[in-house]
């Protein structure tokens, strides 16, 4: 698979070329309610949407692994632009998410409260995503060290100075959350130190033609809007106002997150079974 950068003044994009083959971090799906998240031969998330679609169970396993190197201390003290390191470091991963298509690379610090509060899925290995609640929040997908444990006092220090490294999250449309793909310990001492951790924010977009599909009929929306004409005291501001709206989609839709793809579990339904009965012997074990 070949990667290159969209160049525009934009956010960065990734864009790989190649057959659509599944990439060794992948969501898998099954009777539209089992999910699995495999990376390479092994799961290590299984959930459930309850028949109702009132929300989702998830199960992790142990053994995810970062697609991403260790960031050592002279290198985090240094700066980079991380979006740019990480859009690298995950060009180069040979166990990363990335497929076939667009990706949109990003920077985020300000999140709803609940995202790192009461949506941030702290306990292991399970939980539950309640959609009837609104959930919107992060999944790790390790089990989280305990704030004074040697590595995250270390990244404590680093919070307070300023030079602590952006976690990776990945935009799981599946769960209408986030995935924790880097960083468990580094978030660990962000939240211990009262902050929400500093974001690198991974999703697919839209390729080149679905999105020029969207914004013909964003347009044909609009013009029909426009060609009714505005009533009201001040007609002209309204005119504004939709154009404003207009123009900010456009702009947005090739960036837009687009619906993360699943490929099929290759033994269905009982492949998933098998996995679940082996997760629940281990966590018995243990």
């Amino acid at each position: 698979m070949r990667i290159r950068r969209e160049n525009h003044p934009g956010p960065l994009v990734l864009h790989a070329e190649g057959p659509p083959e599944p990439p060794p971090l992948r969501m898998e799906m099954t009777d539209g309610r089992r999910i699995l998240l495999r990376q390479g031969d092994r799961p290590v998330l299984l959930a459930r949407v309850d028949e109702d679609r009132g929300g989702v169970r998830v199960h992790r396993l142990e053994g995810y692994r970062s697609p991403l190197p260790p960031i050592r201390a002279d290198e985090a003290r240094r700066g980079p632009e991380w979006r740019y390191r990480y859009a690298r470091w995950l060009e180069e991963a040979v166990e990363g998410p990335l497929h076939a298509g667009r990706w949109v690379i990003g920077t985020r610090e300000v999140f709803p409260p609940y995202v790192w509060d009461s949506d941030f899925l702290s306990a292991w290995p399970g939980g539950r995503l309640d959609w009837n609640d609104g959930w919107n929040g992060v999944v790790p997908l390790r089990r989280l060290s305990a704030p004074d444990a040697p590595r995250v006092k270390a990244y404590r220090k680093q919070v307070r100075d300023g030079s602590l490294p952006p976690v990776l999250l990945w935009w799981v449309t599946a769960f209408d959350g986030w995935l924790l793909l880097d960083g468990h310990d580094r978030t660990v001492a962000a939240l211990a130190e009262g902050l929400t951790p500093r974001t690198v924010v991974l999703h697919r977009a839209e390729d080149a033609e679905r999105a020029a599909e969207l914004i013909a009929a964003m347009t044909a929306d609009h013009e029909a809007l426009t060609a009714r004409g505005f009533r009201g005291p001040d007609p002209e501001r309204q005119y504004e106002a939709v154009a404003r709206g207009f123009a900010w989609a456009v702009s947005a839709t090739p960036y837009d997150e687009a619906r993360t793809r699943a490929w099929p579990i290759p033994g269905g339904t009982a492949e998933w079974d098998a996995w679940m009965l082996e997760f629940r012997h281990e966590h018995d074990r243990t």
